[in-house]
């Protein structure tokens, strides 16, 4: 099966890249496309556009600004260790063995609106640009436009190298849009987290996506291969909810102690 997520805000480019064999993202030539527009930007304009603070204006319009291939060790990192988020939380990527990231560089894809569509181990610089931001650019007027079908065709072509006719949606609404889910090749499946609060299971933003990624590290730790075995899912004392499941929505359900 092939999975996606979302990348996250937070980033960590403090600590050093991975020693492991370099590997380019697939769709860097547009990535460079999009940041010459995004070069263009003032820190006020990136402010106005991201809703940013002056401060956080300024460091973004610097990572712009710093932005250039090609990519090496030395000016970039591993996609999988640079997102800091709640998803990656649950990921834990830096407990995964060669073995597993070599599983994953195979089985993952993190969607991403400079980038489009990065695997674990492909290199990127720092940047800040979410997928549903409204940068006008040289295809339209938004990120949605800029991609296209791009990361749908990119999809579509791994799902065919990796024989595999099913697609794990662990990804945002938002970074999902960027996706033409009618064209993809696949059956999409997209695991639901709930967790039970006032009386009722309800998705709870925080615990849904760090369950995100506990998905994504459970699939890397078992190897799994078909939908079934994602029900099996028991990490942090999620289960498997039969009943609130459809063909293409698994739900997983989880009790805390209150």
């Amino acid at each position: 099966m092939l999975a996606v997520i979302s990348p996250a805000k937070k980033l960590d480019f403090e600590t050093p890249a991975k020693d492991l064999p370099i590997h380019q993202c697939q769709l860097l030539d547009e990535a460079q496309t999009l940041i010459q527009r995004c070069k263009e930007l003032s820190p006020a304009d990136i402010a106005s556009l991201m809703k940013l603070s002056d401060k956080l204006a300024g460091l973004n319009a610097a990572r712009f600004g710093d932005w250039a291939t090609p990519f090496t060790l030395d000016n970039a990192k591993q996609a999988i260790f640079s997102f800091k988020g709640d998803v990656y939380v649950g990921l834990d990527a830096e407990t995964l063995s060669p073995q597993d990231l070599a599983f994953a560089q195979d089985n993952l894809r993190i969607l991403s609106g400079l980038y489009g569509l990065l695997r674990p181990l492909d290199l990127m610089q720092a940047y800040r640009l979410e997928m549903g931001t409204k940068l006008d650019n040289v295809r339209g007027k938004n990120l949605y436009d800029f991609w296209g079908s791009l990361i749908t065709d990119c999809l579509n072509q791994t799902l065919e190298e990796n024989n595999t006719q099913v697609l794990v949606n662990l990804a945002s609404t938002e970074y999902f849009k960027a996706v033409k889910a009618k064209n993809i090749n696949a059956q999409i499946i997209t695991p639901v987290f709930k967790d039970y609060k006032n009386g009722q299971y309800k998705i709870i933003s925080f615990y849904a996506k760090k369950a995100r990624g506990l998905m994504v590290r459970y699939m890397i730790d078992k190897r799994v291969e078909n939908p079934e075995q994602l029900t099996n899912f028991d990490y942090e004392g999620y289960a498997y909810d039969e009943s609130q499941s459809t063909n293409t929505s698994m739900v997983f359900t989880r009790k805390l102690a209150e």
